[in-house]
């Protein structure tokens, strides 16, 4: 994924495959960005060759979606908010004030 939302245009699986290290098989590429697919994390474009790949969300959308789903999965979502907040830095706390003052 992180190849894919570093890149300002979609990849084709030789692309992703060359900057891997180790240079996996391109089977393996395709195996994984295949599976990706079908979770919805990227999209395909089959009207080229070679299929392009590309990132459906951000890097910033993703780990928003993944904070909201771990806060909707807790019992306590005070209790995790709180513990969230009080582990942040100063400067995040600043950041989360300045962000909850334009509501």
């Amino acid at each position: 994924m992180d190849l894919l939302w570093q890149s300002a245009d979609p990849l084709a699986a030789t692309d992703v495959r060359d900057e891997l290290a180790g240079s996996p098989a391109i089977t393996t590429v395709l195996t994984v960005l295949t599976r990706l697919e079908a979770k919805g994390f990227v999209t395909r474009d089959r009207d080229r060759r070679p299929h392009l790949f590309h990132a459906t969300l951000s890097r910033a959308d993703y780990m928003a979606e993944l904070m909201h789903e771990a806060l909707g999965s807790s019992p306590d979502r005070e209790a995790v908010l709180a513990r969230f907040v009080g582990r942040a830095s100063k400067t995040e706390a600043d950041q989360l004030r300045k962000l909850l003052g334009r509501g």
